[in-house]
């Protein structure tokens, strides 16, 4: 049995797919832990919550929780992928819930239950979206705020059979917008239990540059909208933030603790980023991308215009208590913001309507302000709720004063309104207060309205603020509606530019959204997106027309076409696993476009008008795999591959959602075939294996040297590279562990991914961990390392033999052997990990540098000085044993370093090497210092020696 339910399915009219790779692996967490481990220790340490144990016995446990978003530009693409066990005897329903941006759209849903997968399909609806369904889902919403700015609630459930688990994939998309100067990313952390496995992780790429980035602690909805300043404004524990100037990447990965820590019930509340990126005073950042363009326009250091403001509150009895109150206390700190130039008045309205200041606005003095809230705290709440009348008292007072009084032309003016109710006294039916709002307003300013509450007719504000070119804010009953208020005025209380209009030439572009606005508020965003009729014109002409405070304004600029944008994220590692997010450009276009009909169809009253506009969105959803009012999401049964007996008995859940992926739209790479269970390997001395132990082996001199590397936990080595020349780079990645007891170490360090780059023939990448390898050729596939396998094409092939080793292949003349080092039963200072094995080095070049390949083409000599005697260089065909006494000097590359003699077991310990081991990091022995050989991330090629290429 399989249920799907909205519980609250209305939607956002304000400016959500693809499991996205992360757009650059670099700057991994500062200290890593093993997460098996990690939980192990965790878990050991909870408190005991024997009532909450046993209830949760009775349902499928949460085993796992992880959120992947990948925001391009301000577009996000966000997947989550949960994953629930029932270890019960009997079958049991597992149910998934998730809250998401209002402003969001779905766009793939899939659930793994056994062996048998079900995919969510995008179709038509057959009847048009009722008010009564959008009704509803504002009632039974558990949703922490509707509107432009809030959260819906998707919840899907199945039946899980015994000792069966459950795996639920999620992928919505959304643009962010910009308010406060910020962009705002927001993810729902609310598992409702305790969880083993627990990560948030969010990739940034913005080419403008990065600026301000910030992680707040966590929020519920009572503090939502707050900006109070409190004791701990620090991230949430575990928070990792890692950013360069175009890069940012954020992961919050708490333990069992630390969740219990923060909430016991598993709700810990909303994780969020914040961020802005650079920007100049121009015409704005133009994005195009494969026939499509999104223009931003955000400028800034204007000066302000002046604006004539009217609010409009409800003092209705309704309001009694805590919600007149933060009005109360909100509007005084509004008033105290207003700047001598704006004009204002106050309008209290219940069964009556009362004016502050009969028919005229009142400059903003020191007298003024006072006696405003004097006014404002002499309200007392009495009667019923007259919607229709305030609103007309408050527009016919601003047309009056806008047309009796020489008003500086370029002011804004606008009407706040706000209420907690429904109408109830004077007239009552929406339609009529709508047309009666429109017609007194006649689009000489604007209206913005807010609803406190549950009880408030959302629909009636929003198409009161849509109709009139405002913006409609809902506040939830148990949220701090003082800061929200606040909040929201202060998203609009700046107006810097007024009538902007932006213009492109019509021979060169269709289908271009909005293009008019009213008003640009400081800290917002203007975003217009559109085709290009003509790619290979060469330039596209921006033209921006506005007017501010002392003058109008004329921008003008052309933007080159014929060259992919700066923002192409097709050469970016870790990035070319969708067309999705390499089409983020075209996807943003069908975002805006279908929100712009939505709000047409809601303002529209003309019947014929709304058919066309639900039909217009209805197609666009469906080709862009949209869930919206219009459309709706069908599950359906996929043919599942029969798991051999070996898969059934050691089933993998790890990288699932890659694997289900490729039933959504990836094709996996040609040659994918089972492996012999006996595969052989050839694999030669030089290697990084262990803690991590290096061992270069000099055939000719029949010597083998090697070295350890003291790194830090974090780091990335740069092992070979060869990008210039042969296009081959390998950087490992090192993870953390405790010293054995006794032991002469602080701490251990081992390789825990190893990732292989190749840019010939084409860009690809391999990224290899103890439990899963990563193939993106082009097209992305996530294997299990439990399962032998074997994959490729022309110029690059991968064999998997299972729970032993990788094998790379490039173009037949290099290779390398991964072999992978696992514990069942792990002590404290032992991690899984990796071994880097050379097997094939003819196709690197000379030019060959990193912590191994700069030994390639290199031969050593040993020198020894007896004591008492004079240096001697030992012959390279000596089958003397070496003389421990003497002084061992190898001489490489012109420097001489003191060696002395060891043993080393490499290959799992199968096979010893003698060597001659070099101190203190390789001094000497390796060119300049061991920190010249640090990546910036994994994905880093390094031109040239002590130089990264970031991404």
């Amino acid at each position: 049995m399989i249920s799907l339910l909205w519980l609250c399915w209305g939607f956002s009219l304000a400016a959500g797919q693809q499991d996205t790779e992360l757009l650059a692996r670099y700057l991994e967490e500062t200290l890593m832990v093993d997460s098996d481990f990690r939980d192990h220790v965790a878990r050991s340490r909870v408190p005991r919550q024997s009532k909450f144990l046993q209830r949760l016995e009775t349902r499928p446990q949460m085993s796992e929780f992880t959120v992947r978003s990948t925001i391009i530009s301000r577009y996000a693409f966000t997947t989550v992928s949960c994953t629930m066990v029932n270890r019960g005897s009997e079958a049991k329903e597992a149910t998934f819930e998730m809250q998401i941006p209002a402003a969001a759209f779905i766009s793939n849903f899939t659930m793994i239950i056994g062996d048998r997968i079900y995919h969510g399909e995008v179709t038509a609806k057959e009847k048009k979206p009722s008010n009564r369904d959008k009704e509803r889902g504002n009632k039974h919403s558990s949703s922490t705020d509707s509107g432009e700015n809030g959260a819906e609630t998707f919840k899907a459930s199945g039946t899980v059979p015994s000792k069966t688990h459950a795996i639920f994939l999620l992928h919505y998309e959304e643009l962010l917008q910009r308010r406060l100067g910020k962009y705002e990313y927001t993810v729902s952390v609310r598992p409702q239990q305790l969880v083993g496995r627990l990560r948030v992780e969010v990739n940034i790429l913005e080419n403008s540059g990065i600026m301000s980035l910030e992680v707040p602690p966590l929020q519920n909805s009572k503090q939502k909208g707050s900006k109070k300043v409190t004791d701990d404004i620090s991230p949430p524990p575990s928070t990792v933030i890692g950013q360069t100037k175009t890069l940012a990447k954020v992961t919050f990965s708490p333990t069992i603790v630390q969740q219990n820590q923060i909430a016991r019930n598993g709700i810990l509340g909303d994780f969020i980023v914040r961020y802005d990126v650079n920007r100049e005073l121009s015409v704005g950042d133009v994005q195009i991308l494969n026939g499509y363009f999104v223009h931003y326009f955000a400028p800034q250091d204007l000066p302000p215009l002046p604006k004539n403001v009217v609010f409009v509150l409800d003092s209705s009895a309704s309001m009694v208590g805590t919600k007149l109150r933060q009005t109360k206390d909100a509007l005084f700190t509004i008033l105290q913001d207003l700047r001598p130039e704006d004009h204002f008045n106050i309008i209290g309205f219940s069964n009556r309507i009362k004016v502050w200041q009969k028919d005229h606005l009142v400059p903003v003095t020191p007298n003024n302000v006072r006696d405003a809230k004097k006014y404002i705290h002499n309200m007392s709440p009495t009667g019923g709720t007259n919607i229709n009348e305030a609103v007309q008292t408050s527009a016919k007072l601003l047309n009056n004063y806008i047309g009796q009084n020489d008003i500086d032309a370029r002011s804004v003016s606008l009407i706040i309104f706000l209420t907690d109710g429904r109408p109830t006294v004077g007239e009552t039916q929406s339609s009529k207060i709508l047309s009666n709002t429109k017609e007194a307003i006649r689009e000489k300013f604007c209206l913005f309205t807010i609803g406190i509450g549950n009880d408030v007719d959302y629909k009636l504000l929003e198409r009161m603020s849509l109709e009139n070119c405002g913006r409609m804010r809902r506040i939830q009953e148990d949220e701090d509606a003082a800061a929200q208020l606040k909040g929201f005025y202060d998203e609009i209380g700046t107006p810097l530019l007024s009538d902007i209009r932006v213009d492109y030439p019509k021979d060169s572009v269709e289908q271009v959204t909005q293009n008019l606005f009213p008003n640009y508020f400081n800290g917002s965003e203007i975003v217009i997106a559109g085709k290009l009729i003509k790619r290979n014109s060469g330039k596209l002409h921006v033209e921006v027309t506005a007017s501010n405070a002392n003058k109008y304004i004329l921008l003008k600029t052309d933007v080159a076409v014929d060259h992919p944008s700066k923002n192409d994220i097709r050469g970016s590692p870790g990035m070319e696993d969708g067309k999705e997010t390499q089409n983020y450009a075209e996807r943003a276009w069908s975002y805006l476009t279908i929100k712009e009909l939505m709000t047409s169809w809601v303002k529209s009253d003309d019947s014929k008008e709304k058919v066309q506009l639900m039909d217009k969105a209805k197609s666009l959803a469906l080709t862009y795999n949209f869930i919206t009012p219009f459309t709706s999401l069908k599950m359906k049964e996929l043919q599942a591959v029969q798991p051999t007996e070996e898969e059934k008995a050691s089933p993998s859940t790890e990288g699932i959602g890659e694997r289900v992926q490729s039933l959504q739209g990836h094709k996996a790479p040609p040659g994918l075939s089972k492996l012999q269970d006996k595969q052989r390997i050839k694999i030669s001395k030089t290697s990084a294996d262990g803690d991590p132990h290096f061992v270069i082996d000099f055939p000719s001199s029949k010597l083998a040297v090697c070295f350890n590397i003291d790194g830090q936990p974090g780091d990335i080595l740069r092992l070979v590279s060869d990008h210039n020349n042969s296009g081959v780079t390998v950087n490992g990645q090192l993870i953390g562990a405790p010293a054995p007891p006794n032991g002469h170490k602080k701490q251990r360090t081992y390789f825990s991914t190893i990732t292989i780059l190749s840019n010939k023939p084409e860009r690809s990448y391999v990224e290899i961990t103890p439990s899963k390898v990563i193939l993106d050729d082009g097209e992305r596939l996530v294997l299990s390392c439990d399962r032998s396998a074997v994959v490729g094409n022309s110029g690059l092939e991968v064999s998997i033999f299972a729970h032993s080793n990788v094998t790379v292949a490039i173009q037949g003349t290099i290779s390398f052997v991964i072999l992978i080092h696992q514990y069942k039963n792990p002590a404290p200072y032992q991690r899984n990990h990796l071994g880097f094995y050379i097997s094939n080095s003819k196709g690197l070049s000379p030019h060959s540098h990193g912590l191994l390949g700069q030994f390639l083409y290199h031969e050593v000599k040993l020198i020894q000085d007896s004591l008492g005697g004079s240096p001697q260089l030992v012959s390279q065909n000596s089958t003397e044993a070496p003389n421990l006494r003497a002084a061992n000097m190898l001489k490489v590359k012109g420097r001489l370093v003191p060696v002395m003699w060891k043993q080393r077991k490499i290959y799992n310990g199968e096979q010893e090497v003698d060597c001659w081991f070099a101190k203190n990091n390789a001094d000497k022995l390796i060119d300049g210092d061991y920190k010249d050989y640090l990546a910036a991330h994994p994905f880093d090629t390094g031109s040239s020696f002590g130089k990264t290429n970031r991404l």
